[in-house]
C-alpha cells in the first residue's frame, strides 16, 4: 500500500503503519479517512497534499515541506500515550488546519509564515523557536497568521511574533504567553484566564469580549492603546489590586 502513496495519488480508507517516507515526493496528494501510524516524514515533500479526516499518530514531520497543505477534521494526537504530532524545522507556510486535534503538538524551529489554524484543539501544544514571518527584499518583514476558535488552553507561546495577528476567540487559559509580541493582534472574544504575560506586548491589540479575569497589566512590558469594553475595566484594575466600588 505504502508504494501506492507518491505524487498526486488518492488513498480512501488505508491504512500505513511504520512507514518510511524520507525524501519521497508526495505533492499534491490526497488522503481521506486513512489511517497513519508511527510514520516518518524527514525532508518529504508534502506541498499542496491534502488530508481529510485522517488518523495521524505518532507521526514525525522532520525538515518537511508542506507548504499550502490542508490538513481537514484530522486526529493527530495519540491520547493514550499523550503523545502529539511533531513538526520540526518543517515548512508550513499557508497551510491551513481545520477542527483537527492537535493535542501536544510540537512546533519546532517551523515556518509558519500565513498559517491558519481553526477550531483546533492545541490543548498543551509547543509552539518554540517557530517563526511567522517572511522577509520581501533586504529590509521588509510581514508576520502573517491567523488562530481562529483555536483550544489553546497550556499552550507554550513564549517568545512568540505575532503582531497584528488574529487569535479572535481562542482559549488560552494557562497559557504561556511571556515575552511574546501581540501587538495590534486580534484577541477578540479570547480567554486570557491565568495566562502567564510576563513581559508580553499587547500594544493596540483587540481584547473586547474576551475574558481578563486576573490579567495583571503591570506584568505587560506595554499595553498602550489596549482596545477594552467598559465593563472590562472593572476586571483588570481587580487584578491589579484596587478595590473598585461603586459610588
Amino acid at each position: 500500500m505504502a508504494a501506492k502513496l507518491e505524487a498526486g495519488a488518492r488513498l480512501e480508507g488505508v491504512t500505513l503503519t511504520g512507514a518510511d517516507f524520507a525524501e519521497a515526493e508526495l505533492s499534491d496528494s490526497v488522503l481521506v479517512g486513512c489511517v497513519v501510524e508511527d510514520a516518518v516524514f524527514a525532508a518529504t515533500d508534502l506541498r499542496g497534499a491534502r488530508l481529510q479526516r485522517c488518523r495521524l499518530l505518532r507521526c514525525r514531520f522532520s525538515h518537511a515541506d508542506l507548504r499550502e497543505a490542508v490538513f481537514e477534521d484530522c486526529q493527530m494526537s495519540d491520547h493514550g500515550t499523550r503523545k502529539g504530532a511533531v513538526f520540526a524545522f518543517s515548512r508550513l507556510e499557508e497551510a491551513s488546519f481545520r477542527r483537527c486535534d492537535l493535542t501536544l503538538a510540537r512546533f519546532e524551529g517551523a515556518e509558519l509564515y500565513g498559517v491558519r489554524l481553526e477550531d483546533c484543539n492545541l490543548t498543551g501544544a509547543v509552539f518554540s523557536r517557530v517563526n511567522f514571518g517572511r522577509t520581501f527584499g533586504r529590509k521588509v518583514e510581514r508576520i502573517a497568521a491567523e488562530l481562529v476558535g483555536c483550544n489553546l488552553a497550556l499552550a507554550d507561546l513564549s517568545g512568540a511574533r505575532l503582531p497584528g495577528c488574529r487569535l479572535a476567540r481562542c482559549d488560552l487559559r494557562e497559557a504561556d504567553l511571556s515575552g511574546a509580541d501581540l501587538a495590534g493582534a486580534d484577541l477578540a472574544g479570547a480567554n486570557l484566564f491565568q495566562a502567564i504575560v510576563d513581559g508580553a506586548r499587547l500594544t493596540g491589540a483587540d481584547l473586547r469580549g474576551a475574558e481578563v479575569s486576573g490579567l495583571d497589566l503591570r506584568r505587560l512590558a506595554d499595553y498602550q492603546d489596549l482596545k477594552i469594553t467598559p465593563d472590562q475595566q472593572f476586571r483588570l484594575l481587580d487584578a491589579m489590586g484596587l478595590d473598585v466600588r461603586p459610588e
